[in-house]
């Protein structure tokens, strides 16, 4: 009786690991277009975009805090005023001070902080989006993932947008070491995407490789 539940056991075991890769193998054709070379571009193409759309709001960042240190000199600069006004109006510091007052009023103007922003949001939308597109895709044409550098990066990517994000309540409250690590993340992000745009190009390969329009 013992070896008869035991064989069952067995069977039933072997039937379910037999099974599992049928399971697990999405790929076949069954999802029409989903598994063709339109969607599986769509993740390579997208981070592409959102890669010039990170070194934007890169640049945009570093304009925003221009206009805060440009502040910083300003006031530190003021603190050198000679103490008589008239010659405090034309010394070579009231001038440098004109000049970073007239710089600092044309960076308020170009709106850095809210275009900063505006791309931050995007790059988490549909950062996070296309990433876990990606995954799915790749599952959808050949039933599996492959861990390595590529999944590797684009996990940490994902995590450090998160995390990056995250800091902004305690920036905007003028924490200065949520600013600092906030810029830290987004160079540790940024080189970790442009580390992975090698791999990227060599997945790109295999799916005009192995897979057909649409």
């Amino acid at each position: 009786m013992e070896n008869a539940k035991a064989a069952v056991s067995a069977l039933a075991i072997a039937t379910c690991v037999t099974a599992m890769p049928e399971m697990a193998h999405a790929s076949g054709g069954e999802f029409g277009i989903l598994e063709g070379r339109s969607a599986a571009l769509l993740h390579p193409i997208g981070l592409g975009s959102l890669y010039a759309v990170t070194l934007y709001a890169g640049w945009l960042g570093l304009q925003w805090r221009r206009v805060r240190t440009v502040g910083d000199e300003i006031a530190g600069l003021k603190k050198t005023l000679p103490e008589d006004a008239a010659a405090a109006a034309g010394s070579a510091v009231a001038k440098q001070i004109d000049e970073l007052t007239s710089t600092r009023k044309e960076l308020v103007a170009g709106k850095f902080k809210d275009k900063h922003a505006n791309m931050g949001y995007l790059l988490l939308a549909l950062g996070v989006t296309l990433a876990v597109e990606g995954g799915m895709n790749t599952y959808l044409r050949v039933g599996k993932l492959f861990p390595g550098p590529h999944l590797y990066a684009g996990a940490s990517i994902v995590v450090l947008w998160a995390m990056a994000a995250g800091l902004v309540p305690q920036m905007e409250k003028g924490n200065q070491k949520a600013r600092d690590l906030h810029i830290a993340l987004n160079c540790v992000n940024l080189a970790l995407f442009t580390w992975q745009i090698p791999t990227g190009l060599e997945i790109v390969g295999k799916v005009f490789q192995f897979t057909s329009w649409p």
